[in-house]
């Protein structure tokens, strides 16, 4: 194959052509450019126990979250976009306790409840993403890479936010309960009244600093809040 230029006597039709495709491709690489900035720069306002925990301190539109061992962590995930106005769903927890919720601070009027999605859980939790802003899900089994896929870019379409108890792939971070401690029984008798635990933070793919923070989830006021004194730190 040859490529032959133009003479110089023909017309330059063609150059002008070029210029308005070069034009066209330009055109279409700002409009993505702004785009990612918008999605990249959109959060959900979060917990101020929390942010210290997540990259960028905050939820990220269009991202999954994974948390590891506590219904309550979830909960505490919930309440700072709750208090803040959005609506947010829970997909296959039945065991999840809506009085326990509203305690903690998340707005019930603005709570979606699927407890028994069923072997549809994939595509419920799909279609709740289309009009929640933040969803917790349960997987109860595991999921395919192209499900995986597909319902990552609806979370970016529809700039939602996916926090899931339990593993799951290409997630900002991995928030584990660490350690926990519960206070309030004395020398045989008492009741069980705020429960201490340090979370540990793992960033995307597991590589870089992961941070802790201990926490009181709930506090004695059945309120989240960092523990006093604040003890965050980076762990290999």
């Amino acid at each position: 194959m040859s490529l032959v230029a133009p003479h110089p006597s023909e017309p330059v039709a063609d150059r002008s052509q070029v210029h308005d495709r070069a034009q066209v491709h330009e055109l279409q690489t700002r409009i993505r450019q702004m785009q990612a900035t918008k999605l990249e720069s959109r959060t959900l306002q979060t917990h101020p126990a929390l942010g210290p925990l997540l990259p960028g301190g905050a939820l990220k539109a269009g991202a999954a979250y994974s948390v590891r061992g506590s219904t309550t962590l979830l909960m505490a995930m919930l309440a700072g976009p709750s208090a803040a106005g959005a609506w947010c769903g829970v997909v296959g927890m039945p065991d999840f306790g809506a009085e326990a919720a509203g305690r903690f601070g998340i707005d019930l009027e603005r709570l979606v409840l699927v407890p028994h999605p069923g072997d549809d859980w994939l595509t419920v939790t799909a279609a709740v993403v289309d009009v929640l802003s933040v969803v917790v899900v349960a997987p109860p089994s595991r999921a395919t890479g192209g499900d995986v896929a597909r319902l990552s870019a609806r979370l970016r379409q529809r700039e939602a936010t996916l926090i899931v108890a339990g593993d799951w792939p290409q997630v900002e971070a991995t928030l584990t309960v660490a350690r926990s401690g519960w206070d309030g029984l004395g020398a045989g008798h008492g009741y069980l009244s705020s429960r201490r635990v340090t979370v540990e933070s793992a960033p995307r793919g597991g590589s870089g600093p992961r941070h802790t923070a201990d926490l009181w989830l709930p506090a004695v006021d059945e309120s989240f809040r960092a523990s006093a004194p604040t003890r965050l730190e980076a762990v290999s």
